[in-house]
């Protein structure tokens, strides 16, 4: 915890303990977060003053939780909407709760906050509330980590199933050093490209919007594809469900040899 931010806080008339002070990754200035877990009291013994652009009080149990987004006046908030407007978390850091595997379930496991994809072809699909679990327009990140010579994929607008490669939907290719040429943030047999633009053994960031019919692919915040779907497409031969359409998410193990780890995925929908 930053002095300055519990300092800010104390001023302002909201009292925590110190350890209960969290700022989210990536955020600097302006926004600060209470994270608690129902057994630190937390209340307000003053107006918020209006240099504060937002005071997010996060409560779990039974304790008040206040927010501030207007430099004076209190609402409750619930966890969800304490992250970036719209932004909803799909993994909870700890179990692969709202997620669903067929064949080769072993391949995937939780270690250190993050799902680690190890083993025989699997593929774990989102089956959470979020959404339903059925998106159209969308944005989504997530933190990916590559280990040399390793392939993944992270799949969208597809649905489950028990076993085989997903027929629905598409897949942005996780590769950096694997021997298919095909690198990470291809849209795989769609848009392929082959210029490395992350590497093995640091987390990047990868980053997908749909909108209407338009694909566009970030690493690590630069653009490095964008794909808009032709007016009465055809599927190409192969992938007959790989067509600009609805669904869900997938993680892709895809060999025994590989080994990629995925942490802090979330989604924001879109309006239609």
């Amino acid at each position: 915890m930053k002095p300055c931010v519990w300092l800010g806080l104390m001023a302002m008339g909201l009292h925590v303990a110190p350890d209960a002070l969290q700022l989210p990754a990536g955020e600097t200035g302006g926004q600060a977060f209470v994270a608690n877990n129902g057994a630190i009291p937390v209340s307000n013994t003053g107006s918020v003053p209006a240099a504060a652009s937002m005071i997010a009080v996060v409560n779990s149990g039974n304790n008040p939780a206040f927010a501030n987004n207007t430099g004076n006046s209190l609402a409750a908030v619930s966890p969800a909407a304490a992250t970036k407007k719209g932004w909803v978390s799909l993994f909870d850091g700890k179990s692969l709760n709202g997620w669903k595997v067929g064949e080769n379930a072993g391949t995937f496991s939780v270690e250190n906050g993050a799902i680690v994809v190890h083993g025989p072809r699997a593929h774990l699909f989102y089956v959470g509330d979020a959404g339903q679990h059925n998106f159209r327009n969308f944005e989504f990140e997530a933190k990916v980590k590559t280990t040399p010579g390793s392939n993944s994929g992270i799949y969208f607008h597809t649905a489950y199933q028990e076993k085989g490669w997903p027929e629905k939907g598409f897949e942005v290719q996780v590769n950096n050093s694997h021997t298919d040429w095909k690198r990470t943030s291809s849209l795989y047999d769609i848009k392929d490209i082959r210029e490395v633009h992350a590497a093995d053994d640091v987390w990047y960031t990868q980053y997908i919007r749909v909108q209407g019919k338009t694909v566009t692919l970030k690493v690590n915040g630069k653009t490095v594809l964008e794909y808009t779907e032709p007016e009465h497409t055809t599927a190409p031969q192969g992938h007959a469900g790989r067509v600009i359409d609805r669904g869900t998410f997938a993680l892709q193990g895809h060999d025994p040899k590989s080994k990629v780890y995925f942490k802090d995925l979330k989604v924001r929908q879109l309006p239609d």
